[in-house]
């Protein structure tokens, strides 16, 4: 079951889109933006597959507040708002929405737009992402996550972490290793490897992901 959150500080549109969505079969969760708590780790903190986000919000604008998630999330955003300007609506596309409604709007055309963009979001998770054991690597955005913590990846970094879980559970020689990060085309000292994974244990270190990557020394990785 998909989950949406709802950032309305309107009561009565709050309860109206909880109660819609619900009836059509949607988790709800809904916030009330009435002072400085909510921000991005919030959002985080309940993982949603999908947020209606105001703009006229008393704690900081949806603007603000999507550039924020944006930082490290590509969670769909509908910015559901009075202000009907097209400045706005383009402020809004540019910040990270991924689409726009005016009040009043109609509810199943917003039903329907809801469901496109979880159509699509899920298409796009199956092609970009890799899950194993809670951690989630975004080859297009070239992140990892791991508890709805996130940290960017090098390039290297990348396709080491990408390679290792495309063979989980089995050691990658060095060599192999090596031949898939640089394709032979020039001559790679092998303490470069050494490096980059010492770099991207430290980067999982970050994140509360400790002991993935073990050495098997004379051999390889594993994860």
């Amino acid at each position: 079951m998909s989950k949406i959150l709802i950032v309305e500080d309107d009561e009565i549109i709050r309860e109206e889109l909880t109660q819609f969505l619900e009836n059509a079969g949607y988790e709800v969760v809904a916030l009330i933006c009435a002072d400085d708590t909510i921000n991005a780790n919030t959002i985080y903190e309940n993982n949603p597959n999908l947020i209606l986000l105001d703009v006229n919000l008393p704690c900081q604008d949806g603007f603000t507040l999507c550039r924020q998630i944006r930082n490290t999330s590509q969670v769909p955003i509908i910015f559901i708002t009075a202000r009907d300007t097209t400045m706005d609506e383009l402020k809004g596309l540019m910040m990270g929405g991924d689409d726009y409604i005016t009040k009043p709007y109609n509810l199943p055309v917003l039903l329907a737009r809801i469901g496109v963009l979880l159509k699509r979001a899920s298409q796009t998770d199956s092609t970009q992402c890799l899950s194993y054991k809670g951690i989630i690597l975004n080859t297009v955005l070239a992140t990892i996550e791991y508890k709805q913590t996130v940290t960017e990846l090098s390039k290297t970094e990348l396709k080491i972490i990408y390679y290792l879980l495309q063979n989980t559970g089995k050691i990658v020689p060095r060599i192999e290793l090596i031949e898939f990060l640089w394709d032979n085309h020039i001559h790679i000292d092998d303490n470069t490897l050494s490096v980059h994974i010492t770099r991207l244990r430290d980067k999982l270190g970050q994140i509360g992901i400790s002991d993935f990557i073990h050495t098997k020394r004379g051999m390889g990785y594993k994860i």
